[in-house]
């Protein structure tokens, strides 16, 4: 197993953010490392490699958008391919049913196994995904997309720690939790139903978003 028990931080930026690129991704992934964080999440081949720099495993994803498919998270074999050659021990996938512009995630999850020698973390949005990814072979399953497909709607404000205590009482293999976990009461609670580790993005590594935070609920209007 790659992913030892504790703190993942996503270190990911949107082409609108002023931290996108990999020149800040390498830093922010070191930070998150003297932190204390047992690894790191990032997008895209070029900021794979720059996180590696950290010495941390990394789970890698390669976001594809599609205008006619909503699956973007490392939706075929050749985003995967192009994660692991830039680094990634780990390849998250989006592993629900839903369409995409690529293989079924059961193949892309075989095919990384068998074919790329990597291990496999499946993000999913309900309870039947998490027992579909681990059938197929995931290593991980994560509740990533818990509230952000139609399956999983509506989405609530705090995390879907229902789904990761049920994940957790029912597979044998690590459960992550991810998605909005946004203090360290909510991380120290996914911990005590069974999480072997947590993902936490925003509130570590997007200042923007941490600053509007701040404004919206502590600034007098």
């Amino acid at each position: 197993m790659k992913l030892p028990k504790g703190l993942v931080v996503s270190c990911q930026a949107r082409a609108d953010n002023p931290l996108h690129g990999a020149q800040f991704m390498g830093p922010m992934a070191l930070a998150a490392r003297d932190g204390g964080a047992i690894a790191i999440r990032a997008n895209g081949p070029d900021d794979i490699a720059a996180v590696k720099t950290a010495g941390l495993p990394v789970i890698g994803i390669h976001k594809v958008f599609s205008e006619s498919h909503p699956v973007y998270i490392t939706p075929s074999i050749a985003a995967a391919e192009a994660i692991i050659a830039a680094g990634a021990e780990i390849v998250a996938l989006d592993c629900t049913e839903r369409p995409r512009d690529g293989e079924h995630p059961r193949e892309i999850v075989r095919r990384i196994r068998e074919e790329l020698g990597a291990e496999v973390f499946a993000d999913v949005s309900n309870f039947e995904e998490g027992l579909a990814a681990a059938d197929w072979g995931a290593h991980y399953v994560a509740t990533t997309l818990s509230g952000y497909t139609q399956a999983s709607q509506p989405r609530p404000e705090a995390p879907d720690m229902a789904l990761l205590e049920r994940l957790a009482a029912q597979l044998t293999v690590p459960i992550v939790a991810e998605g909005r976990y946004n203090t360290p009461e909510l991380v120290q609670q996914a911990f005590s139903v069974g999480a072997h580790a947590v993902v936490v993005g925003t509130m570590i590594t997007n200042p923007r978003e941490i600053t509007r935070l701040f404004v919206r609920d502590g600034v007098p209007s």
